[in-house]
Formats: C-alpha cells, sequence, structure tokens
C-alpha cells in the first residue's frame, strides 16, 4: 500500500524568503524603487499644492489618465516587440479612430462607447492592409527605410483627415456625462468609463497573447522568427496579425478618450509622443510594461503639475524619461536581451 504525504500548508518562513527574492531580484529593486519615488513626489506634490483635495484630484486624474496612455501604447509596443518596427503612424491611428467615431455617432446616432463595434473591426481591417500593402514588402529592408514608410503613412492619414473633416476642432458628446466623487475628487463619468474599457481590453489583449494558440504563435514570431517559421508557422500572417491588433488597440483608445478630448486632424503627434514615453518607461515589446509604464507617465503628468506650477504638466513627464534613458536604457521594466 502505498502512502502519500498530505501537502504541507503554506507558512509564513516559506512566504518570506520569496519576499527577500523578488525584492532583491532586478525587477523587484525597480518596482520598489519606482513605486519610492512616487510616493515622495507625492508628499512633495501635497506640500506644495498645500490641500489634500487638490492632491487627491490630481492623484485620481493621473490614474484614470495613465490607463488610457496604456492602451494607446499598447499597439505600439505590440509591434515592435513583433515586427521589430516603431510604427510612427500609432497617433493618427488614434486620430483617425476619433473621426471615425465622430462619423458614426453623428451620422447613425449611434452612442460613442457602441461605436466601439464599428471602429475596433475597421481598424484592425486597415492595419492588416497596412501590413499586408505596405509593410510586409519591406520587412527585410534597412529600419530607415521603415521609418520613412510609417512616417509617411501618419502624414498621408493627417492629411486625409485635414481634407475630410477640415481643421476646426470637433467633439463627441456622451449622453449623461456628469462630475462624480472618486475619494473626494471631481471626475466625469466618460473618463471612468474609458478607463475601465481600457484596462479590459489590455487584459483581453493580454489573454489572447498569453492563452490562446494564436497568441503563442505571436509570442514564438516575437522570440525567435526563423525557429518559428521551422515548425511551420506562417511568419507574414503573424506580422499581419500583430499590427492589425495594434491598429484595433489604437482603434479603441481614439473611441474611447473621443468624449472627452478635442478631435482634430493633427491630434496624433501628442498621441505619439505620449505612447513612445509610456513604451520606452515600459521597456520596448512589453505589454505589462506598457500597462505599468502608462499609469506612471498619467501619475507623473499630474504630480508634475503640483510640484512646477505654471509649466507645462509633460515637463516632468520628459523629466522622467530623460533619467530613465540615461540610468536604464532598457526602460523601468525592460529585459535584458
Amino acid at each position: 500500500m502505498s502512502t502519500q504525504t498530505a501537502p504541507r500548508a503554506l507558512a509564513p518562513e516559506d512566504v518570506a524568503p520569496a519576499a527577500r527574492r523578488f525584492a532583491n531580484g532586478p525587477s523587484g529593486r525597480t518596482m520598489l524603487v519606482t513605486i519610492l519615488i512616487l510616493v515622495i513626489a507625492t508628499v512633495v506634490a501635497g506640500l506644495v499644492s498645500g490641500s489634500a483635495t487638490v492632491l487627491t484630484q490630481a492623484l485620481v486624474t493621473g490614474v484614470l489618465t495613465g490607463g488610457i496612455y496604456s492602451l494607446i501604447a499598447m499597439g505600439l509596443t505590440l509591434v515592435y516587440g513583433v515586427l521589430h518596427i516603431i510604427n510612427f503612424a500609432n497617433g493618427s491611428m488614434v486620430t483617425l479612430a476619433m473621426f471615425l467615431s465622430l462619423a458614426v455617432v453623428n451620422g447613425l446616432g449611434m452612442h460613442p462607447y457602441v461605436a466601439l463595434l464599428i471602429t475596433v473591426p475597421v481598424m484592425f481591417g486597415l492595419g492588416a492592409l497596412t501590413q499586408w500593402g505596405l509593410l510586409n514588402p519591406i520587412m527585410r529592408a534597412p529600419i530607415h527605410t521603415q521609418l520613412l514608410v510609417t512616417i509617411g503613412l501618419s502624414l498621408a492619414i493627417e492629411n486625409a483627415l485635414l481634407l475630410a473633416f477640415g481643421p476646426n476642432p470637433q467633439s463627441v458628446q456622451l449622453p449623461g456625462d456628469r462630475g462624480i466623487s472618486v475619494f473626494g475628487a471631481t471626475v466625469d463619468l466618460s473618463r471612468i468609463y474609458a478607463f475601465v474599457g481600457a484596462l479590459l481590453l489590455v487584459l483581453v489583449l493580454w489573454l489572447i497573447l498569453q492563452r490562446t494558440p494564436v497568441g503563442t504563435a505571436i509570442r514564438s514570431v516575437a522570440s525567435n522568427p526563423e525557429g518559428a517559421r521551422l515548425v511551420g508557422i506562417n511568419i507574414k500572417a503573424i506580422y499581419v496579425l500583430t499590427f492589425a491588433l495594434g491598429a484595433a488597440a489604437a482603434g479603441a483608445a481614439g473611441t474611447l478618450v473621443a468624449p472627452f478630448t478635442t478631435i482634430e486632424p493633427t491630434a496624433g503627434g501628442v498621441f505619439n509622443l505620449t505612447a513612445f514615453v509610456v513604451v520606452v518607461l515600459g521597456g520596448m515589446g512589453n505589454i505589462p510594461g506598457a500597462l505599468l509604464g502608462g499609469l506612471i507617465v498619467g501619475l507623473t503628468e499630474q504630480l508634475g503639475g503640483l510640484i512646477l506650477p505654471g509649466q507645462s504638466p509633460l515637463l516632468a513627464v520628459f523629466i522622467v524619461f530623460l533619467v530613465v534613458l540615461f540610468a536604464k536604457p532598457r526602460g523601468i521594466f525592460g529585459k535584458a536581451s
């Protein structure tokens, strides 16, 4: 008769070594230092503002904004992680989705967030066509050729929007949008909806990459394209699918931010700058890093506005960006190749 030993319950002395290993590891140290810096920045911002209400408003707004930044950067980091192309058209794709939402809401009378059912598939299709027709033929070309193609695509989208909609700023109205109290801060419902939607979409994208055969193929191509080819994976098809997913993420971001963002054809430049900062902070090609990087940028932007009153909120973001580039060029959560 065989005997089996019952599994021993996890004791505190078992947890402590694991916690120490995490804290002493590279990622653990980075996370702890990042949290410490954010705590110090929060304290300084509170002292400078002299108001707990103002500080709370900045923290809540920073977190909500950071979630949107994460979704905008998600497509950029996904495309870089698999195709190793920096997509300069990512911001213009977000802008294109905003105008698609505007057209759907005004033309069909559709709810702004129901428009996701149209904008996301349309952007997915446009992304697939872009990769298939423009980028797949130049995947083995020098990197400057790839960059010029994505820059040209960005300019083409921007000028097409100028011709179609004109230069005047426009907006999408969300029915029932109003300010509510969150931990003492006043936040518009549209920003809360966008934040929750962004987190859900990031989770869906992560599950696709981690829990599906398609996601396994994408990760295989990102890790070792030649090895993936040898086991029968269609590399070009994966490239098309990946760029399409990136475009769909940009489309979702554009639709979610449309109700509280001024819609104009040249908005893509700002989206691009923010997305690049988020991706570099989180580590190029790092999906979880893009989520954390977005939250860090959102909080830095708001706290920086309190610490450096009268200056652009982006000043603190770019200071952090430059410090990270010098101290850890692979990004806060980036890993060595």
